[in-house]
């Protein structure tokens, strides 16, 4: 898994406590910051609200097949892009239909 480097503002309240951290755990400041986002993430992986967001962009096209993936999972991501399938198939039978 590679690592991509961000630019972006953290209040200083939040940096100062994240210093302390990453002293008191012998990690440095983009450990501490790295496993607080993956926490928040995993913690709002967990609700459905989150997931039915996931799809609605995929379905959408706003997100592709493997971000959808990495948030829901192989299976459910290949489950996904199957009904999509048919979705886009029956639009296009619609279409064609109204164009009769």
């Amino acid at each position: 898994m590679g690592t991509t480097r961000v630019n972006f503002r953290i209040p200083d309240e939040l940096v100062e406590k994240a210093d302390v951290a990453a002293k008191i755990t012998h990690k440095n400041r983009t450990e501490i910051v790295t496993e607080a986002l993956r926490s928040y993430l995993d913690e709002i992986e967990d609700e459905d609200a989150f997931n039915e967001e996931i799809v609605e962009l995929y379905l959408e096209d706003e997100i592709g097949f493997d971000v959808l993936k990495t948030f829901i999972g192989r299976q459910d991501a290949e489950a996904v892009r199957t009904s999509k399938a048919v979705l886009d198939q029956g639009e296009d039978l619609a279409d064609e239909l109204a164009g009769l």
